[in-house]
């Protein structure tokens, strides 16, 4: 569904450039985990896949197709994007989520996207909050608000950048595992952009290190490991098991046995 080679950008003709050679695949019902410090290239890479980064060279296509090569209404049929602070007009749920059908219908909403947003509002446990007005929400309920207004869209594949960063542990948690479980039921495929290593390890499928726009490691969960969060990061990691669950701890200077 997503393919990637050789992909390099920068913000100006004579800047540095951000992304450096960056190639990779995601396949249908894949969830992909991008992971990386600040300044990495994540949100970046994100903008690139959603066409808005004029200066990528490279390639990219979306289902086969270059994404620089379509139109916008063709792109928000085929990507759907949550950002990691979702921006909303006053508006009750509902309508917020019926902004993802807006690519298509042209004047008002048929009874099938009418259909299409009332499902989504029970997927996402939105469904008792549909007549409420989106800015009163917590953040972790505009954020679930977000991720339906995206589903709502009924695209293949979804961009997140950083979309739990701003919530508490439970709120996190529990968007993490909806997109996990819609993901794999729906057979989408998933791009998060995430700090958190300990929760991206149980939602995901295949985790992307960038550091400095340079892709330095590219696998499965197997290929997590302490010298690729060193090197990325700068900081000593190390590996535990909790009830056969893995974890990594941070800290320390690397002695401890």
């Amino acid at each position: 569904m997503i393919q990637v080679k050789n992909l390099s950008t920068r913000y100006a003709r004579n800047a540095p450039e951000v992304l450096h050679d960056v190639s990779f695949g995601l396949g249908e019902g894949e969830i992909g985990i991008l992971l990386g410090p600040n300044g990495s290239g994540k949100s970046t890479l994100i903008q690139c896949l959603l066409g808005q980064m004029k200066r990528a060279e490279g390639e990219i296509l979306i289902g086969g197709k270059p994404v620089m090569e379509m139109r916008t209404s063709d792109r928000a049929r085929l990507l759907a994007y949550v950002p990691q602070t979702p921006s909303f007009a006053p508006s009750t749920v509902y309508d917020a989520v019926m902004l993802g059908r807006l690519p298509y219908f042209a004047f008002a909403p048929t009874k099938e996207d009418q259909d299409i947003v009332e499902t989504v509002l029970v997927e996402m446990s939105l469904e008792h909050l549909a007549t409420r007005n989106v800015l009163e929400l917590s953040g972790g309920e505009r954020q679930r608000v977000a991720i339906a207004r995206a589903l709502a869209q009924q695209s293949r594949i979804l961009l997140f950048d950083e979309p739990t960063s701003n919530l508490d542990i439970s709120a996190e948690t529990t968007i993490a595992e909806m997109v996990k479980a819609l993901a794999k039921k729906k057979g989408l495929t998933v791009l998060l952009s995430m700090h958190d290593i300990n929760l991206a390890l149980g939602i995901g499928d295949r985790f992307l290190f960038l550091k400095d726009g340079h892709l330095v490691s590219d696998g499965d969960a197997e290929s997590v490991n302490e010298k690729t969060i060193e090197s990325v990061f700068g900081i000593h990691a190390k590996r535990v098991y909790v009830e056969d669950k893995t974890l990594f701890i941070y800290g320390g200077n690397g002695d401890e046995s």
